[in-house]
């Protein structure tokens, strides 16, 4: 029988029951709930809706809850239907009809909302560590490979030559917007909705800003309709978890790239590889390729989330039950694939000589070229036209500018003299990139720098919690 079957002169039917329970998914909020239900017991008890001792007794009851949970020694049933019920049973269980009273004043609808920001709240800061494992990770491997040159590309033809430790530091940037939107709504989700009741508010003087207190959060909600019916946290949560998803994929097929023979920029640790049922030869990037997979999977998420909660009118509607699985998920897979990410990025083998060939290939340096007639005096667009001819003439006689003698650089432009020889090698392309952000290695040394200088302060703040 149900805690609130009043109402009805028969249970539920076998398979609606089983329809509408969400306890196989949302028993990994017991912790979150029943920290809500301490707080609410609290509450209770000081305004004078409960007894103190009856208040001290939920609390007692509720720790032993927790204990039992974590501990194994307490389970959930399919009839608990939802972890709130499930916790309310176990609670009975130590303290008889006392549990009877921590409903008070109170709605499973401010209930789940408190405990899906609460979840939030752990969750980005979980995501927020692996997210800085990974930015570690980048930032040693740059360290570690300082001269490494290697052909940067736009529309995936060679465009200019960059440092690989300029590459990677790309995604420590990218990366740490991802850290901003995690932190952002996290925030947003810190304020707690108890109080709110089912739609209108409680009518029990509870104090709900000492109750926010408690649990941590930075406020309460302002409107009570809202309360139970906001999920923007919940795609807020789910939009930075894509956005992350889709920077791992980025990575991810680059290193499925950079790992092929066409490539082979790098090795990827045997570890983080696979072999073939039928070829004995090949070393499968499988690993990365299920992270790229995987990104589709978490936009899929976000998707179903934003068509959830599209056209809901106010309040509560039970098609919300369905966030938890979207966010449960979502949260599981950018977990996994941060790990193995982080894993992969540490253990692969940088092939420098590799790279130092790629990045000489395909006239690298043409804009450098261009850029040294235009110091000559010649117009940007006259001398891109002329670099363009020369480049024509070397592809339709099968030569680089390395191949190119003095007398045909001389032939390119009026002014042309031997300094050119000094702007066409790839490493003073790199150089000649020394503007704040650029590829130059005194840019990249400083920018490695900022960016051990911003790890080391956030695992400062992290420790000092």
């Amino acid at each position: 029988m149900k805690l609130w079957a009043g109402r009805f002169e028969k249970g539920t039917a076998g398979p609606v029951e089983e329809f509408t329970a969400s306890i196989a998914f949302d028993k990994r909020l017991y912790r979150e709930d029943i920290a809500g239900s301490i707080a609410h017991a609290r509450a209770l008890a000081a305004c004078g809706a409960i007894s103190s001792e009856e208040g001290e007794a939920l609390v007692a009851g509720l720790g032993e809850v927790l204990r039992d949970i974590e501990s194994g020694a307490a389970g959930f049933f399919a009839s608990d239907e939802d972890i709130h019920t499930a916790v309310e049973r176990l609670l009975a269980e130590k303290v008889a009809d006392v549990a009877k009273k921590l409903h008070t004043g109170r709605s499973r609808n401010d209930q789940v909302a408190l405990d899906m920001r609460l979840y939030v709240r752990r969750e980005a800061e979980r995501l927020a560590g692996l997210i800085d494992d990974l930015r570690e990770a980048l930032v040693d491997v740059a360290e570690a490979n300082p001269g490494v040159v290697m052909p940067g590309y736009t529309h995936m033809q060679h465009a200019q030559p960059v440092l690989f430790a300029h590459h990677l530091l790309a995604y420590f940037e990218m990366l740490t917007r991802d850290l901003g939107r995690l932190g952002d709504s996290a925030r947003r989700a810190n304020v707690s909705p108890l109080g709110s009741g089912a739609l209108a508010g409680t009518a029990y003087p509870v104090d709900r800003d000492a109750v926010a207190r408690e649990l941590g959060c930075s406020g309460i909600t302002q409107n009570s309709l809202d309360a139970v019916s906001d999920r923007d946290f919940v795609m807020e949560m789910l939009a930075s978890a894509a956005i992350l998803m889709v920077h791992l994929g980025r990575l991810a097929e680059e290193m499925v790239l950079w790992s092929s023979q066409e490539f082979g920029f790098i090795e990827l640790d045997d570890a983080c590889a696979t072999g073939s049922s039928m070829m004995p030869q090949k070393k499968n990037p499988d690993v990365a390729e299920l992270v790229r997979g995987k990104t589709g999977r978490v936009i899929g998420d976000l998707v179903a989330m934003l068509t959830i909660m599209k056209g809901l009118p106010l309040s509560y509607n039970r098609d919300m039950q369905e966030d938890k699985e979207r966010l449960f998920d979502a949260v599981d897979t950018v977990a996994s694939c941060l790990e193995v990410t982080t894993t992969m990025v540490r253990t692969m083998k940088v092939n420098a000589a590799a790279m130092r060939v790629a990045a000489g290939r395909g006239f690298t340096t043409a804009t450098d070229v261009a850029d040294y007639l235009v110091r000559k005096g010649i117009p940007f667009r006259e001398a891109h036209a002329a670099v363009g001819r020369l480049v024509l003439k070397c592809i339709r006689e099968g030569r680089g500018f390395e191949d190119l003698t003095l007398d045909e650089w001389r032939g390119l432009a009026p002014g042309v003299s031997e300094d050119v020889l000094d702007v066409v090698g790839v490493e003073a392309a790199v150089e000649a990139r020394a503007v704040p952000g650029g590829t130059a290695s005194a840019q990249v040394r400083a920018a490695l720098v900022e960016a051990r200088a911003a790890l080391g302060s956030r695992r400062r703040r992290h420790d000092s919690r």
